[in-house]
């Protein structure tokens, strides 16, 4: 589903990514972690085509990313809060991620429906602007923004942050939810090794840029990434 080739990215003269080859095949559930600096934020974004490659390419789902609008229609992505419209209510923002969805009216309802526990009542109704939401419920608003329109692929940086322990608990659920009722590719990073080690099928551990380690989720997974980062 996701192919990279030939990956890399400097800043400055600086190579901040270098990954000769990655496959993340369709359905599975990715994790990656790295300490602060390691790349992660900066691969998603290539995967996004926020920012463009020094050389190589990502494909997804045969396309490449890089100056292509085709697999857009089927990606949900959700970064940070630069990825919302602040100034519009949560119901305004939703209506209009919709609207690009081609999602009519009952379709967004229906999609948003399936949210009220993980918006525990904090982001529907409230008459906030987005922007004076808590930076937990802007997270909600993004995630839930992110999933719109049923994607087959889903890319989270950080889901976890900023959400009280009760809304992670739930974001975990939802997660792993999906990833057994449908099949979705979910490409998700995480400080929070926990979490990342019971969501994922695969672990790929991000080091200055370059991916050290390549870990199939088994029962020893958190103790092997608690490990590693212990020394570093």
């Amino acid at each position: 589903m996701i192919h990279v080739k030939d990956l890399k990215k400097q800043y400055n003269g600086i190579t901040v990514l270098n990954i000769p080859e990655l496959n993340v095949p369709e359905g599975q559930s990715f994790g990656l972690v790295g300490n602060n600096g390691a790349g992660k934020t900066t691969f998603f974004r290539l995967v996004l085509d926020l920012i463009r490659a020094d050389k190589g390419e990502i494909q997804s789902a045969g396309t490449v990313v890089a100056g292509s609008e085709a697999w857009k229609a089927n990606t949900g992505s959700y970064l940070d809060k630069g990825f919302l419209i602040d100034f519009l209510t949560p119901e305004e923002y939703f209506d209009f991620t919709g609207h690009i969805r081609g999602l009519s009216k009952g379709d967004i309802q229906e999609h948003l429906n399936l949210f009220s526990d993980f918006f525990a009542g904090e982001v529907i109704g409230r008459k906030k602007y987005i922007r004076d939401l808590s930076m937990g419920n802007q997270q909600k608003v993004g995630i839930a923004s992110a999933l719109m329109g049923k994607p087959s692929i889903l890319v989270l940086d950080e889901p976890f942050n900023s959400l009280d322990p009760s809304t992670q608990i739930r974001l975990k659920n939802m997660l792993n939810k999906l990833k057994s009722q449908v099949k979705i590719t979910m490409l998700i990073s995480s400080h929070d090794l926990n979490h990342i080690a019971e969501v994922c099928d695969r672990v790929c551990i991000l080091e200055k840029g370059k991916i050290v380690h390549d870990i199939e989720t088994r029962e020893d997974t958190l103790a092997v990434l608690e490990s590693y980062f212990a020394v570093q």
